[in-house]
């Protein structure tokens, strides 16, 4: 499956903030077809695995924001969910 346009931009931009070991983004808008928050994109939920030395240190948290900050206005704009799993190195 190709990624699109919105799941594309999110790569750059994690890329670029955080240099990841480890970077997928998972597309699950399929799975929220017709729900609230569908916008009717096919880019509307997303799961985000990360991997990078930035975390380490880090709490839960702290690394949820860290993702949310680097993703600028696309949480909440154009994204209706985002699941984030931040991890450090080795964890």
């Amino acid at each position: 499956m190709t990624k699109g346009p919105l799941a594309t931009e999110m790569e750059a931009l994690l890329i670029a903030a955080f240099s990841p070991t480890h970077l997928n983004i998972i597309n699950d808008s399929a799975s929220h077809h017709g729900h609230s928050g569908d916008d009717g994109s096919g880019e509307s939920h997303f799961t985000v695995e990360i991997e990078a030395e930035a975390f380490s240190g880090q709490s839960r948290v702290n690394r949820q924001r860290m993702v949310n900050k680097a993703l600028g206005d696309l949480p909440g704009q154009r994204i209706h969910a985002l699941a984030i799993k931040a991890k450090a190195p080795g964890e």
